[in-house]
């Protein structure tokens, strides 16, 4: 099953367990879909912001840290981004990214 789908907008979150931060269902969804399905297309200069692409269905998603006052740049969020927005933040060439 592929978790992405019928979502836009995953945002994880840590919880507090025996003294430790823990990473949610959704931050551990998140990390999975990084490392197993989404592929990696380019990334902020600062490396805050990340672009992959799925290639089930050829959307792109932004991997960001919207705690970035926490540890680490805090949890991990997943949103869809159009092409055009993702042209503009990452500097994408006029063609598509594609991968086969």
């Amino acid at each position: 099953m592929n978790e992405l789908e019928g979502k836009t907008e995953l945002i994880g979150s840590w919880t507090m367990a025996n003294g430790r931060m823990i990473d949610d269902a959704v931050s551990r969804i998140i990390e999975d879909l990084i490392d197993n399905q989404l592929q990696k297309i380019a990334a902020t200069s600062d490396g805050w912001e990340t672009l992959y692409l799925d290639p089930h269905d050829w959307r792109l998603w932004e991997l960001t840290f919207p705690y970035g006052e926490m540890h680490g740049g805090g949890p991990k969020a997943l949103r869809v981004l159009t092409m055009g927005a993702a042209k503009q933040e990452y500097h994408l060439p006029e063609t598509a990214p594609r991968v086969e």
